[in-house]
């Protein structure tokens, strides 16, 4: 499944910091691994995986985590951080990352994700719950 920014139904936004820019007077590489948590974290907030977590114990782990850099990200700009999903199977998912300036309308970096499902009081992994799954499906129009 090739998704874009467009396709993404949870985006969020967020200024960029001067704090975030390094010696090379552009974002620093690690800073857009917290764009993609900020991403990843409201769309398990808007699927219920989040409060999945909290009454069952099952929920997310990150498994592995990419980036591509497309572009150098300045101070001052906003960024846009769209968040969805590109593949699905019995105890994972791999979600795929945008992050879009607004400063000059380009998607500078693209990432990804894999979300394996967790049972944190058994230490092993869960296949993911039906309520959760039909959420996804929904919400990424699957």
């Amino acid at each position: 499944m090739s998704l874009e920014f467009d396709d993404c139904q949870v985006v969020v936004h967020t200024p960029v910091a001067w704090g975030e820019m390094d010696a090379y007077q552009h974002v620093n590489n690690a800073v857009y691994f917290r764009y993609f948590e900020t991403a990843r974290m409201a769309y398990f907030d808007q699927t219920g995986v989040s409060s999945l977590k909290e009454s069952s114990g099952i929920g997310p782990i990150l498994a592995s985590t990419q980036c591509r850099y497309k572009a150098p990200l300045v101070y001052p700009d906003t960024v846009s951080i769209a968040a969805g999903l590109s593949l699905i199977s019995d105890d994972r998912f791999t979600m795929k990352y945008f992050v879009k300036s607004h400063n000059s309308g380009r998607v500078v970096a693209v990432g990804e994700g894999e979300i394996v499902f967790y049972d944190y009081q058994n230490q092993c992994k869960h296949v993911i719950p039906d309520v959760i799954r039909e959420r996804i499906i929904q919400l990424d129009n699957l």
